[in-house]
């Protein structure tokens, strides 16, 4: 058996979630120093889901535990805000292509572009459906609650954020304040130690 194929054998042994866990610590955590967050607060703790979110295997398995959620089973789409959601919302539309549930997938921007369509939502955003947002590390909230603010505003619902890392620093609270349920697949509390 070819190395590769030994490797892969060995890690799809593994528990998905753990198997997840072990790749964000490898390749997006980083600790030690001040990082300064989009909150404008700093932390000992950062993580950088880019490495992550960009390797084949973080892709797939990110995908596949959003997947399975049953907080899916009724959305239409999933989406996210620009920068960081679009990786996720990317492989999780694909995931999604021999499933029974096949989730279309749209992006928002930051801000308009000012040319073109001029559209702060691009993809596959319909009115009067009910869609799921991601996000890769949740702070406080604040950035995730433009996206759902353009989404209600086209007319759509939004009920759900999920996260993959929430930093545990008031995103759950705050999104509670709008109505929105955070699901995130881990949180600071599983990467101290």
């Amino acid at each position: 058996m070819a190395v590769t194929a030994l490797v892969r054998h060995a890690r799809s042994t593994e528990r998905p979630r753990d198997r997840l866990l072990a790749i964000i610590r490898e390749k997006s955590l980083l600790k030690g120093e001040d990082f300064k967050l989009s909150s404008g607060e700093t932390s000992k703790y950062f993580f950088n889901m880019k490495k992550t979110m960009l390797d084949p295997e973080g892709a797939n398995l990110i995908a596949d535990l959003i997947l399975a959620l049953p907080e899916l089973e009724s959305a239409s789409a999933i989406g996210g805000l620009v920068m960081g959601a679009v990786p996720i919302v990317s492989v999780v539309c694909a995931r999604s292509w021999d499933t029974e549930r096949r989730l279309p997938a749209f992006f928002v921007r930051k801000e308009r572009k000012g040319h073109g369509t001029n559209s702060l939502i691009e993809g596959y955003l319909v009115s009067k459906t009910r869609v799921v947002l991601v996000e890769d590390v949740t702070t406080t909230g604040g950035s995730v609650l433009k996206a759902i603010e353009a989404v209600r505003d086209s007319g759509a619902t939004v009920d759900t954020v999920v996260t993959v890392v929430d930093r545990m620093e008031g995103a759950e609270r705050k999104l509670a304040e709008h109505g929105i349920k955070l699901v995130a697949l881990y949180t600071r509390a599983d990467f101290e130690g």
